[in-house]
């Protein structure tokens, strides 16, 4: 079994916010195909199998999970 990596360099990271569906997703270099795992709840790995890479989390539900949290605390 290969080792994973998380992609390394001077690429700058991507990031794109669907403010409809409330998902923001970060890649590490330029967005590429990749598989989704789920790692906790709404919060998605995104990995490249060609060179065994992590190249990106997606966050889902990101601005409920802030305004949530902002409600519990005040």
């Amino acid at each position: 079994m290969e080792a994973v990596k998380i992609r390394e360099g001077s690429d700058p990271v991507t990031r794109a916010y669907d403010e409809e569906a409330d998902v923001l997703y970060l890649s590490l270099g330029s967005p590429r195909p990749a598989l989704g795992f789920d790692v906790v709840d709404g919060v998605v790995l995104r990995y490249d199998t060609s060179n065994h890479e992590v190249i990106g989390v997606t966050l889902i539900g990101v601005r409920a999970k802030l305004l949530e949290q902002r409600s519990d605390e005040g």
